[in-house]
């Protein structure tokens, strides 16, 4: 492989990365957005990386949260937590 190509490889993992870390940090303000019905904030494009990454599903019409998504959230939690112990 090239060091072009290998170049363009790892920038396109970081980038990746980064919108996982991005959509990670943004998914408990839309699973509240969910609870209190108010999904019409969330964006469209964010609906569709999230539903993509099965953090949530459409079921009937409306959107949910996986158990995926909850564990992300629940990592999430728990990173947040752990952070402000140390």
């Amino acid at each position: 492989m090239s060091k072009a190509a290998k170049g363009m490889l790892e920038a396109s993992i970081k980038e990746e990365a980064e919108r996982k870390e991005r959509l990670r940090q943004a998914l408990p303000a839309a699973v509240e957005l969910l609870r209190t019905r108010q999904a019409g904030l969330i964006a469209a494009r964010e609906i569709e990386e999230f539903v993509a990454l099965n953090w949530l599903e459409w079921h009937g019409g409306t959107l949910r949260l996986t158990v995926t998504g909850s564990n992300v959230c629940s990592q999430g939690r728990a990173n947040s937590t752990q952070a402000r112990g140390t």
